[in-house]
């Protein structure tokens, strides 16, 4: 497709929408904005103005049907991203959907499988791997500058849901709430453990503890608070295939800004901190050490090491969906080979599920190869 531009259409117009996938299609200059699509034609029209889609739709199917949308962005509600995410790869469309795939590892293998037998391109919405500061962290463990890596360690630390009557956004339809709800594993554990393998490798066995902070809390759409029993916060220990250990800890209640993401490498001949946290006026900071010098100062980012048109003041979902709608865009117009797909989403899922039964069993879970 070298030298065309990749016809889009976007499914589900709400905030995320417009605060990071449409803003990352109109920055790229081989897009082509078919069409946005959203069951609210209003909401729909708003955006195909704000961003310059030439066509409103409010039936999914029709969207996908066009044959001038030759990729989808399925930017939805979770129960509905493996659905619309199997129309468009039945459709003979590429396809971007918003993570989780599904909540269980199986489904998702499986819609990774009909991808590569339909012959089109895939990639799962993990936004912080498209951050800039993790790119250069990963550059450093594959060039040999940090040596030998022995820990990764993966934080998802801010406040979202400390205060009890900030609303939950999604709950999943028939849960018990007088259980432990997968939550915080799932929501935020998804993109510590997609970035802690994209990092070190495979995972050979993960053991968990998860905890229920908050018993009452307001959920979306029902009146008053709630009780409901939501995995608040969970802690996992990591053992590599490769040998390296690591932990992981995701939070609604840890006091600290969003998106509150933190990757920390430690290696024979140094170490990195990734601080993807909007704080004084940037969206992340790298910091870095080495044996001689154990102090960890500051790594400039360079220009080149951001999309183009943004700086780190830039807010972080357009920072790091830019980047990410950049490189599908590139791997699909360029032939340029497939990164961060759905059998890497299903992977991740596979892990969250390893941790939650290892929390339910007490006991450490082994991952396959």
């Amino acid at each position: 497709m070298s030298g065309t531009k990749l016809g889009v259409g976007v499914i589900g117009t709400h905030a995320w929408a417009n605060k990071a996938h449409l803003p990352g299609y109109v920055a790229h200059e081989n897009v082509d904005l078919v069409a946005v699509c959203d069951v609210e034609e209003d909401r729909a029209r708003a955006a195909a103005e704000a961003f310059g889609a030439r066509k409103v739709y409010t039936s999914a199917e029709e969207m996908i049907a066009d044959p001038e949308v030759q990729m989808v962005d399925v930017c939805t509600p979770t129960h509905t991203h493996l659905p619309l995410s199997l129309a468009a790869i039945e459709a003979g469309k590429h396809v971007l959907s918003e993570k989780p795939l599904h909540t269980e590892a199986g489904p998702a293998f499986d819609a990774a499988a009909r991808a590569d037998a339909a012959g089109v391109r895939t990639k799962l919405g993990f936004t912080f791997r498209y951050s800039p500061a993790i790119r250069q962290l990963r550059e450093w463990i594959e060039d040999g500058t940090l040596g030998e890596i022995y820990h990764i360690n993966g934080f998802e630390q801010n406040s979202q849901w400390l205060d009890p009557d900030v609303p939950l956004r999604q709950v999943p339809p028939g849960a018990d709430r007088d259980s432990l709800i997968p939550a915080s594993i799932v929501g935020y554990g998804s993109h510590l453990i997609d970035l802690m393998r994209w990092l070190g490798g495979e995972f050979s066995a993960v053991t968990s503890s998860m905890r229920n902070f908050v018993p009452e809390r307001v959920v979306r759409g029902e009146d008053g608070r709630q009780k409901i029993m939501i995995d608040d916060g969970t802690v996992a220990l990591v053992e590599y295939a490769a040998g390296m250990i690591g932990t992981i800890q995701t939070s609604y209640v840890t006091v600290g800004n969003y998106p509150g993401v933190e990757i920390r490498v430690y290696g024979s001949k140094g170490a990195a901190i990734a601080r993807l946290i909007s704080e004084f006026d940037v969206a992340e900071t790298l910091m870095y050490a080495k044996p001689d010098a154990v102090e960890f100062v500051p790594f400039e980012l360079t220009e080149a090491a951001l999309p183009p048109g943004t700086t780190l003041a830039t807010p972080w979902p357009e920072l790091y969906y830019r980047n990410l709608v950049r490189h599908f865009v590139d791997e699909i117009v360029e032939g340029r080979p497939q990164e961060c797909t759905f059998y890497d989403g299903a992977k991740s899922q596979e892990i969250v599920d390893a941790v939650i039964l290892a929390h339910r069993e007490r006991r450490w879970v082994s991952l396959g190869a």
